[in-house]
């Protein structure tokens, strides 16, 4: 075998004990062992592990310290065995500090260097998740948060309501809500930080409101929406309860002008997991919120996603009367709630036949029952009980039928043994 073609051992403490390959750019925990940066900052923060993945043992310290004396070992060894296709890595540029970030924010108080910072803090933060974390842990979550909640050319002095402690002289600070959303967004918040925002007023929520409803820009309003998304994931109960209806009206808003797929998915994903507390329900629907959810059903061009979730919200909104009352009025409510079955997914079948029993049971009146007959719904409800869709939705589907069997059973579709349970 020649020289070219010899086979190199590399050194066991050479390769990341995640990736197992060669490190580029070795740095410590504070356990003691050394990982390659990107794996380890995947398992940290996309992952959101907080133990070392050797040891197990719990960080209190995330701090990566950069080991450049293996470092220059590999890139060493790396030249050395050059000539057998071992290729040597590049210096790894030295990643941003928590120092300089809060640097930064300082600097951002300027009128003359706002935008600069800006922009250079919304660089940092694309650029890896562990600074992402580094500008969470300086308190750029405040900071930014403050100027989203004064959109004036200039503050005068800082919000009582929130405290940034680290960065100080906010006189005379410019501000440009669009750019400050992105950064925001993007720093993807945990759960702390998150919670954080809500602060001990409604004035965050109701500022990403106002982004919402009058932001020129497409992508601050759907950043806007994602945020809002993030923050009533992890809300408390008393923060759910009190939503205030201006909200649902801009969230409908939202969905009625799809301005992005984002925005849609996002809106309707809030909306879902509000709508069960308190009387969001009812607030959703004097917001419109049916009527816009049947048109995005007709107007839909996603495949199985969106239509799931309107369906899902749908089910929701028809639990209150007011809900079954707005889907009775739209002119296609009923037909294409019914036509979405078997053409979506499981999910979507389960909820369309979920919001038919609903209104079957509670909102069945004669004109209603005959509208089912002359739309269809009849036929595919005994569809339903002929193909595997589920247990629970089969039992829906069985007792809307025996529900209204009387009124129905001169439909070929209707089977003996439902007629039967209602004699004449």
């Amino acid at each position: 075998m020649g020289d070219s073609q010899k086979e190199i051992e590399v050194p066991s403490f050479f390769v990341c004990p995640i990736s197992l390959d060669i490190m580029k750019d070795p740095v410590t925990l504070s356990t003691g062992i050394t990982y390659d940066r990107e794996a380890i900052e995947k398992w940290l923060y996309t992952r959101k592990n907080s133990t070392c993945p050797i040891t197990k043992q719990v960080l209190t310290d995330l701090e990566l310290t950069p080991n450049h004396t293996l470092r220059r070992l590999i890139q060493s060894w790396c030249t050395i065995n050059g000539p057998y296709g071992i290729e040597r890595f590049p210096t790894p540029r030295i990643p941003i500090s928590k120092s300089q970030i809060l640097k930064l924010l300082q600097d951002s108080k300027s009128p003359n260097m706002q935008m600069k910072c800006l922009k250079r803090l919304k660089t940092i933060v694309l650029e890896s998740d562990m600074n992402k974390r580094s500008t969470e842990a300086v308190g750029a979550a405040e900071y930014l948060s403050y100027i989203i909640c004064n959109p004036s050319s200039y503050l005068s002095s800082p919000s009582p309501a929130i405290e940034v402690s680290q960065i100080d002289g906010f006189d005379n600070l410019p501000t440009d809500v669009d750019e400050t959303v992105s950064i925001l967004y993007h720093l993807h918040l945990s759960k702390t930080g998150l919670k954080s925002l809500f602060g001990r007023t409604d004035e965050f929520v109701d500022a990403l409101t106002r982004v919402m409803e009058r932001a020129t820009s497409s992508e601050s309003r759907t950043y806007a929406v994602l945020l809002l998304k993030s923050m009533f994931e992890v809300a408390e109960p008393i923060q759910m309860i009190s939503i205030k209806p201006h909200l649902l009206k801009v969230l409908t808003q939202i969905l009625a002008n799809q301005i992005s797929q984002k925005a849609t998915k996002a809106a309707l994903k809030l909306l879902i997991g509000v709508c069960p507390w308190g009387r969001n329900r009812i607030k959703a629907v004097e917001a419109g919120v049916v009527s816009v959810l049947i048109d995005t059903l007709l107007d839909c061009t996603d495949q199985k996603r969106v239509p799931e979730m309107v369906l899902t919200l749908l089910d929701h909104l028809c639990q209150c009367a007011d809900g079954r009352a707005e889907l009775l009025k739209h002119g296609a409510g009923l037909a294409v709630v019914s036509k979405k079955i078997f053409r979506v997914s499981q999910v979507a079948s389960s909820r369309a036949v979920r919001i038919l029993h609903a209104v079957a049971k509670f909102s069945g009146n004669t004109s209603v029952v005959h509208e089912m007959l002359q739309l269809g719904v009849v036929g595919k409800l005994c569809f339903v009980l002929q193909v595997e869709c589920g247990s629970k939705t089969s039992e829906k589907a069985s007792e809307i039928l025996k529900m209204h069997a009387r009124a129905w059973k001169n439909s070929s579709c209707i089977l003996y043994e439902l007629v039967s349970s209602y004699p004449s």
